[in-house]
């Protein structure tokens, strides 16, 4: 009863968070005339697109160390079809995506029937290897990188509106139009019978199989699919910053990628790669913190927040209230049985 009365309460709450949202995401370039506190949002709003693919993985109860590796496909697939076989921007955006899904299809097959301790070392190998690619191949622009890159294509919209991409502001609308389509993907796939398995086969693997449910093929979509997003992110950042070069890709993008998650909070499967993003791509630039000391910084506050809010920062009310989640662990495989017995 108590939970009917609350529902709608909180529906509306989360209507008008949602909604506060939409309207300061669309003034902020307003209120920000400095293009480069543009560019910094920018990279914000893509640190959140491949934390969100980090956290779907993670819903599966896998683990990776080398997810900046198809943000370095997308990339550097898109500056090749632009700028090496003349395709427009707007192909190359999601063809990019494309690429970076197949070659995890490809991987993915054969590493998700893997231990999980395997299938994170050898995804460490993965990112090694797509880095050493572009890094040793001169096609790919060798460790100097290739700089130069196009910006995206003007676009016409109705009543004669033609939108260029030399300005930030424009960038800026572009990516948080893929943000929204990515969360809308997101969303849709968490509350469906694939969310469920992911959440069903993270707590108990051995128990989700024996409800039927096939863990290597969901393990294989929430691999796949995050794959996805980040090519598309990839061309996105490839064409809005002009350059790509493999440094921007390594290991320790992927250990961002990792804290990012982490910090927001791995159970809060969009707002909490959001935080996290927010929190740790802005710091350094509020603060002025050197490049050098970065990683110190990010490590201690990852340590602070492991020890102390084991769940991310999003966890603190419930920290605070003393809830400790095992009533919806328990509730995951009740739906899963009530669906099976009908």
């Amino acid at each position: 009863m108590l939970r009917k009365c609350i529902s709608p309460n909180a529906s509306i709450i989360k209507f008008i968070v949602l909604l506060i949202v939409a309207i300061v995401a669309v003034i902020l370039p307003l209120l920000l005339q400095n293009p480069y506190y543009i560019q910094i949002i920018i990279m914000v709003v893509v640190n959140v697109m491949l934390a969100m693919g980090l956290v779907m993985l993670l819903s599966s109860g896998l683990v990776t160390l080398g997810c900046a590796a198809f943000w370095a496909v997308g990339a550097y697939a898109s500056t090749i079809l632009v700028m090496k076989v003349g395709l427009n921007f707007w192909y190359t955006l999601f063809l990019s995506g494309i690429i970076a899904g197949v070659i995890a299809l490809g991987t993915g097959v054969v590493i998700v029937r893997l231990s999980k301790l395997a299938f994170t070392f050898v995804t460490i190998m993965i990112g090694t290897i797509v880095y050493l690619v572009v890094g040793r191949i001169e096609f790919f622009g060798g460790w100097g990188g290739i700089v130069g890159i196009p910006k995206p294509d003007p676009i016409s919209l109705p009543f004669d509106v033609i939108v260029n991409f030399t300005a930030r502001t424009s960038c800026y609308y572009l990516i948080i139009f893929l943000l929204l389509v990515n969360i809308l993907v997101f969303y849709a796939l968490y509350n469906s019978r694939i969310g469920r398995a992911w959440k069903a086969i993270k707590l108990n693997p051995q128990l989700a199989e024996t409800l039927g449910i096939n863990t290597n093929r969901y393990a294989l979509a929430a691999y796949i699919i995050p794959a996805v997003f980040a090519g598309i992110a990839g061309s996105f950042y490839a064409h809005t910053f002009n350059v790509v070069e493999p440094d921007s890709f390594g290991f320790w993008k992927s250990i961002y990628i990792q804290v990012y998650a982490i910090l927001g909070g791995v159970n809060f499967y969009i707002l909490g790669p959001v935080i996290g993003s927010m929190f740790l791509t802005l710091l350094p630039e509020i603060f002025r913190v050197a490049h050098e000391i970065e990683p110190l910084i990010t490590g201690c506050i990852l340590l602070i927040v492991v020890i102390f809010l084991p769940g991310g920062l999003l966890s603190l009310p419930q920290y605070i209230h003393g809830s400790t989640g095992l009533e919806g662990k328990q509730n995951v495989f009740l739906r899963i049985l009530r669906r099976k017995k009908r």
